[in-house]
């Protein structure tokens, strides 16, 4: 199995990759938007990986794909997008739970990803007909570019993989790439090798507190230069397996690529993740006038706890029902919230979504 010598070079990309793991987890983002920034994100994530394995369709095609209405009939490459959101959405839900890597769960995936194949395509492969070679052929020269382990072999290669997921103390970051690489190299499966992996390696990261809020596509990064994806697994080794694929020399050059692009994305998420919440309090913001806004500025400067509108009319020397009217419109687009006692408004308190964007506010009002 891969092994990994920590280098200066892998120490500063798991360094790196923190900082932008800090930064996102410091930015608030309200549900709606999260959730709509996770969506777009498994539809760039089901687009790209398919697009690694020559799925012909466009990122736009993939996008009304995923939306149509999943009764109709769709062609193979529709069926394939479709069916890695199905699996990011089956994952999502798993991570929830901290489920850990098991051979039902590898098998389970699997299964989403080749939802609608033959029988023959889902779950381990099986010995093939006398005479046969399985392998992984190039398409324009018919000749083989990777010979897999035999396929009795698959079932102890993968349970030694799960049991290192499991019981090792490597980073997540480590562990994620181990996954990657092993589930390609091991290939388990007639068909969805590779999109099994990289659905693989990202629920590792999930669990372990990498998955970013789910905002964001690995596999976008993947999918920028196939061939330099292909040639770090490769790592210029012989097509067979038993002659370095199962012990490779310097997996150094897998683990480098795989944290570069992992940096990559992360840097991405730190720009999603600002830009969507300011994005957030301008939509907001727009629909103040210039009073509201004025009153706005003043609850963040001095009244962080309660407030009534007595007060705040003694305060800025309008009377009470100005007051109230402008809290309603504050309430509305939810900057502040109303303390209900006995069915009757009794006082009012900055919102999270306020109090989580104090800065913003600030700058775009100011």
């Amino acid at each position: 199995m891969i092994k990994v010598k920590l280098t200066n070079e892998i120490v500063n990309y798991i360094t790196e990759i923190d900082k932008n793991r800090y930064q996102v987890s410091s930015v608030k983002i309200s549900g709606s938007v999260a959730s709509r920034l996770r969506k777009n994100s498994k539809k760039k994530s089901s687009y790209a990986s398919n697009k690694i394995e020559g799925n012909p369709l466009s990122e736009k095609q993939v996008d009304e794909v995923i939306e149509r209405d999943e009764r109709k009939h769709f062609l193979k490459p529709e069926q394939e997008v479709r069916n890695y959101f199905l699996a990011l959405n089956f994952l999502e839900e798993k991570a929830k739970k901290k489920e850990k890597l098991s051979r039902k769960l590898i098998l389970d995936v699997q299964k989403l990803v080749e939802k609608g194949a033959s029988k023959e395509k889902i779950g381990l492969r099986g010995p093939t007909p006398p005479g046969v070679l399985f392998a992984v052929y190039d398409s324009q020269t018919g000749n083989p570019d990777y010979i897999p382990p035999e396929y009795s072999d698959v079932p102890d290669l993968l349970d030694e993989l799960i049991e290192y997921v499991n019981t090792t103390d490597d980073h997540p970051l480590i562990k994620a790439a181990v996954v990657h690489y092993q589930m390609v190299t091991i290939h388990p499966f007639e068909d969805g090798n590779g999109r099994t992996a990289r659905l693989l390696s990202g629920y590792i990261l999930d669990i372990n507190g990498y998955g970013f809020n789910g905002i964001g596509s690995l596999e976008e990064y993947f999918a920028y230069d196939i061939n330099e994806y292909y040639d770090s697994i490769q790592m210029g080794l012989p097509i067979l397996y038993y002659s370095g694929r199962n012990d490779p020399p310097h997996p150094e050059i897998w683990f480098n690529y795989f944290l570069r692009m992992v940096l990559l994305y992360s840097g991405k998420v730190c720009e999603l993740s600002e830009s969507s919440g300011e994005e957030e309090v301008i939509g907001s913001l727009s629909y103040l006038k210039g009073k509201e806004k004025e009153l706005l500025l003043l609850l963040i400067k001095k009244y962080r706890g309660e407030f009534t509108p007595i007060e705040l009319s003694r305060e800025i020397g309008v009377t009470n029902k100005t007051v109230i009217n402008r809290l309603s419109v504050l309430s509305k687009n939810g900057f502040v919230k109303p303390i209900i006692v006995n069915q009757r408004i009794r006082s009012y308190v900055l919102s999270e979504f306020s109090l989580d964007h104090v800065e913003e506010i600030r700058k775009l009002i100011k």
